[in-house]
């Protein structure tokens, strides 16, 4: 979260500064309501097509920044942030335009008068801006009203994945669209000063990014068609275990990560974790919890034999750091990754002391006994507490169990209240926060 906190801030400050500059270059001191409206619509709109554009390259899923940002699943969560940011300033905006329309159209503000644009007959590239601002106009505030409802679609949770997933790539469309807006209406003048480079380049590669989402070319490098070779239900957990053989070259993974996996067309692509560690046989393992409407008959709907795809693998929560000991916290499903884990360290040991907590609402004996097999089998020290009989794990619960915990590094996964909540009282305890690894698993 740290790494996603400070590109998010730095590359607003950078923005605004660049604007600054660029602006400060060819400043003529405002000096009535409109002079300055003009100057804040160029601020917001340097702004809204900048968070856009880098919104948009995540979008694409680049595992190149996946090492700096921390994961596939926290660019999912600064893509989410660049988006409701890009959705604020797009509004602010189009109110600067609107709102000063419709207080001219009242009477509030008297426009100033303008006399025809003179012809720049020795600059024709400006001139042929200046031809398009009208038609610029139109296609942005349409592209912002389509932008805005698929925005709000894509925040609303109740809304079904299956449709989210439809919708969602046209986006892409609107982005286009705003950017011919962009690049007609920015100041002329900032092109060629320190601003208009980086615009070129994040609206370039945004450009490329949509272009890729509409002609569904997203990670095809990293796609492979498989085949659903065994199902394993446990009626008790409401969780059903799929296993896939791989028909094409699958690249590997370490424990931990997660792939995106398309059961049904309809449905559309869904990240689960892998439960299984690579041997290089092509068979990978899923445990998928029935959570929503499409897990929840997802045990009834995949038979074997059925045709999958899968994309991947993603993610850092991959067990690597520097303390000889760590403490894994699996909370419900979220003993997934460290199942995968156990299985990779019985064929080869760390060298590291682990202790596995799994807090778990309901205990199968059936369930409990594979996992205490594989911690057997891989030097794991596993701590079932089943809430009704052992009551909740909190960070003092740990802490007591563990008495070399501040030595250690923390890998969780569970519910985000949870580890937010576990994050914070170990930090109140001396817990560097950096030794805290939480998969943040919100794809929207």
């Amino acid at each position: 979260m740290r790494n996603i906190k400070r590109f998010f801030w730095t590359y607003l400050c950078v923005l605004t500064g660049l604007w600054l500059v660029a602006e400060l270059m060819v400043w003529s001191s405002p000096t009535n309501f409109f002079a300055w409206r003009s100057v804040l619509m160029q601020y917001s709109g340097v702004l809204g097509i900048g968070v856009m554009s880098a919104a948009m390259v995540l979008a694409v899923r680049p595992v190149v920044f996946e090492p700096y940002l921390g994961g596939l699943d926290k660019m999912y969560r600064l893509h989410k942030w660049l988006g409701i940011s890009g959705l604020v300033i797009s509004i602010a905006h189009w109110l600067l335009a609107q709102g000063t329309k419709w207080a001219v159209g009242w009477g509030w503000l008297q426009r100033p008068q303008r006399g025809p644009r003179a012809e720049l007959l020795d600059a024709p590239i400006q001139q042929f801006f200046l031809n398009q601002r009208g038609l610029a106009e139109s296609i942005g505030e349409w592209a912002f009203y389509a932008a805005v409802l698929l925005m709000v679609l894509a925040l609303v949770k109740r809304f079904p994945y299956r449709y989210f997933f439809k919708t969602h790539h046209l986006l892409a469309v609107a982005y286009l669209a705003l950017v011919w807006h962009s690049v007609v209406l920015l100041k002329f003048d900032y092109w060629t000063g320190v601003l208009g480079p980086l615009m070129a380049v994040l609206m370039g590669a945004g450009t490329v990014a949509a272009l890729m989402v509409l002609l569904r070319r997203v990670a095809v490098g990293r796609q492979v068609v498989g085949e659903v070779a065994a199902i394993r239900r446990h009626e008790s957990l409401n969780v059903v275990a799929v296993d896939i053989l791989c028909k094409g070259r699958w690249a590997g993974h370490e424990s931990g990560q997660f792939a995106f996996v398309t059961l049904h067309e309809d449905e559309g692509p869904h990240p689960y974790t892998i439960s299984s560690a690579w041997t290089g046989d092509g068979h990978i393992t899923f445990i998928i919890k029935a959570l929503g409407d499409y897990t929840r008959t997802l045990s009834e709907r995949v038979h074997v034999g059925d045709v999958v795809k899968l994309e991947g693998p993603y993610g850092r929560f991959t067990f690597q750091g520097v303390q000889k000991r760590q403490i894994w916290v699996g909370a419900g499903i979220g003993i997934t990754p460290f199942i995968s884990r156990m299985k990779a360290l019985a064929a080869q040991s760390d060298g590291k002391t682990i202790d596995l907590f799994h807090p778990t609402a309901v205990y199968d004996e059936h369930a409990i006994g594979m996992m205490a097999r594989d911690a057997e089998a891989a030097g794991v020290h596993l701590h079932v507490l089943w809430s009704q009989r052992d009551g909740q794990l909190n960070a003092a619960r740990l802490t007591e169990l563990v008495p070399g915990w501040r030595d250690a590094d923390i890998w969780f996964c569970g519910p985000a209240p949870f580890g937010q909540s576990l994050k914070k009282d170990l930090g109140a305890l001396g817990l560097p926060e950096s030794r805290f690894h939480q998969e943040l698993f919100q794809m929207r």
